[in-house]
């Protein structure tokens, strides 16, 4: 007998990927367009709106698809779709600016395989409807972009002294510039993370204090 779907749609189905299961923050999904695309904030929102833009695409035809695929050849499938929607991405980005098309570089390629998209793909997309998929690959999405977002800012302002392309310091400002290189991405990613960690401790500890004070 096949298994009733659960097709209740809370605020956790969005919010599971914004911050308690955030796939860079939490899960460190995708790190390689994380760490490689993030030296500035517009190709961070970039690679943040096209990710979640096949998020949002794959996941709702897997999910339409999700009775017709044969169990056999699921994750070719899935391959499949999620690389059609990719190239849509690629040859959009490519018409609309050649400069972003060319930060960007393979990096836009390589959505096809990021774990984070085949995985909610398999574990989420293909287990549920069509509407609920959608909502829980837009907070996916939203979390993943601000996870970028939160980089590109920091690499940017530090390492060029501008947002966006606009200059924020005037020119007596000295940049940073290990936070426009590799190493830099390392470092603003790794602050990230020990500050995020912070506060989920924070929280937890929060959380338990009422409970030993009832004891």
């Amino acid at each position: 007998m096949a298994k009733k779907e659960n097709s209740t749609i809370t605020w956790d189905t969005f919010s599971e990927g914004l911050w308690h299961d955030n796939p860079v923050f939490v899960m460190l999904l995708g790190m390689c367009p994380v760490l490689a695309v993030t030296n500035s904030a517009i190709n961070a929102l970039a690679m943040g709106l096209a990710t979640t833009f096949v998020l949002l695409a794959s996941g709702t035809l897997i999910s339409l698809l999700r009775h017709s695929i044969p169990k056999q050849v699921r994750i070719a499938t899935y391959i499949v779709i999620i690389a059609t929607f990719v190239t849509i991405v690629d040859y959009t980005i490519q018409a609309i600016s050649l400069d972003l098309y060319n930060a960007l570089g393979a990096f836009i390629q390589l959505i096809v395989v990021n774990c984070m998209i085949l995985g909610r793909a398999e574990a989420y997309a293909s287990r549920n409807r069509p509407v609920k998929a959608v909502v829980n690959a837009l907070g996916m999405g939203i979390g993943f972009t601000f996870a970028l977002l939160c980089l590109g800012v920091v690499r940017e302002i530090l390492g060029a002294g501008s947002l966006f392309g606009f200059d924020l310091f005037g020119p007596r400002f000295e940049p940073w510039v290990v936070m426009v290189l590799p190493a830099g991405g390392f470092l603003v990613l790794g602050a990230w993370l020990l500050l995020f960690e912070w506060l989920k401790q924070r929280k937890e500890r929060t959380e338990l204090e009422p409970a030993a004070e009832t004891r």
